[in-house]
């Protein structure tokens, strides 16, 4: 069979935006930890200097935005303005209001309508992607991006490479083939690393570190052979990073937040946004179906389509796609899906336990991922075992 290549990137969480999503899912669990019925739909944005907290919030939480801004982007490691911010002593500008009474009616009546009740927060379409490639049920190219990005933080925060400043970007593309509708990595053809650096350290010295601390901890290496490329630090220079070097916003890194550009994407941003916001909770129960339907071997592959309209419960559609992968037809895995999963905003956030915040719990999906992490917060990737007639 023909092979192909596809490429994933992934960015740190010193990058710019990604410390926007952190703040704003800080705020987010801030809210929902003394208020679970909080309405929330928070934007950030950052530039030298500066951090922006502005949207509609509607909560009985007594929270110090300034605080969690500080706090948030001093925990990612932005502590003076050589790195590319000083959480202690940037500008921090606040423009909060309340949710719109004409959504507030529309979607949960003033908090007076029973779970099964409450409407979409929005119009707009949701896709869950699974397959079978790697044991998370995520795509190859994506788990390695994120991964190193990942092992670049860690290993600048315990100090094994000292030279390292917080943003950074990675990027990894996979030759694969098609298996009647599977994907089957075959090799990694490329790895790119974009690191921020201190201005003493030499390029040999990052490019001999990335391989030894981040690359080899990070792809196995029967992925690895003597004709994969590496580009390190390829444009020779990277000391000014953050937002000092580059503008920052909530929302503006979705494909990373996901599949890596795998499946599909309704558009639609997560970080900031209550349970009610059908972005985020309708994405993540269909993530939820999606990989139920592959650890259970009824597909090697798989993509489920979910949509709204604002105010009314019950989805306009839900749809599936094995990719010709499926033990079963289609329309019998559509079935299924619609027998094991609730998919009215109300229920998922019951379901999942979408209302709870606090402990970092939608922090920490603002950076490496909303998919394939282990960790019990993340409630939309236990595997749920199917009951069905057919099959």
């Amino acid at each position: 069979m023909e092979s192909f290549l596809f490429t994933s990137e992934s960015v740190n969480e010193g990058h710019p935006d990604k410390l926007c999503d952190q703040v704003s899912d800080a705020i987010l669990d801030a809210c929902l930890e003394q208020d679970p019925e909080s309405k929330v739909a928070c934007e950030t944005s950052t530039k030298t200097n500066m951090v922006m907290v502005f949207g509609e919030i509607t909560t009985k939480a007594k929270v110090d935005y300034e605080k969690i801004v500080r706090d948030t982007c001093k925990g990612i490691g932005f502590v003076s303005p050589d790195v590319g911010l000083d959480a202690d002593h940037c500008r921090i500008l606040i423009n909060i209001e309340q949710q719109s009474p004409d959504i507030a009616q529309g979607v949960h009546g003033h908090l007076t309508k029973k779970p099964q009740e409450i409407g979409a927060g929005d119009q707009g379409h949701m896709f869950g992607y699974a397959t079978d490639e790697t044991p998370e049920f995520m795509p190859l190219t994506h788990v390695l991006a994120t991964k190193l990005g990942a092992k670049l933080t860690e290993v600048r925060k315990n100090k094994t490479c000292p030279w390292l400043r917080p943003d950074g970007k990675t990027q990894v593309t996979v030759e694969y083939r098609n298996d009647g509708g599977a994907m089957v990595p075959i090799r990694v053809h490329t790895v790119l690393i974009s690191t921020q650096h201190d201005a003493t350290v030499m390029s040999e010295q990052i490019a001999k570190d990335l391989k030894e601390h981040v690359i080899k901890p990070v792809i196995p290496s029967q992925y690895l052979d003597d004709k994969t490329i590496f580009h390190l630090n390829p444009s020779g220079r990277f000391v000014i990073g953050g937002p000092r070097a580059d503008a920052g916003l909530t929302g503006r890194k979705i494909i990373i937040d996901t599949y890596g550009g795998w499946g599909a994407h309704g558009g639609g941003a997560f970080s900031g946004k209550d349970p009610t916001k059908v972005d985020r909770s309708g994405a993540y129960i269909a993530r939820q179906a999606a990989k139920s339907l592959v650890a259970s071997g009824l597909a090697r592959r798989c993509l489920v389509n979910v949509s709204y309209a604002i105010g009314v419960p019950k989805p306009i559609s839900v749809y599936v796609d094995t990719y010709n992968t499926g033990k079963i037809p289609d329309k019998d895995i559509l079935a299924l899906v619609e027998e094991n999963f609730d998919f009215r905003p109300g229920m998922i956030a019951i379901n999942l336990d979408l209302a709870r915040g606090g402990n970092f719990r939608y922090q920490k999906t603002a950076a490496y991922g909303h998919f394939g992490r282990d960790d019990p917060d993340f409630t939309w990737e236990t595997v749920k075992v199917l009951k069905h007639n057919k099959a």
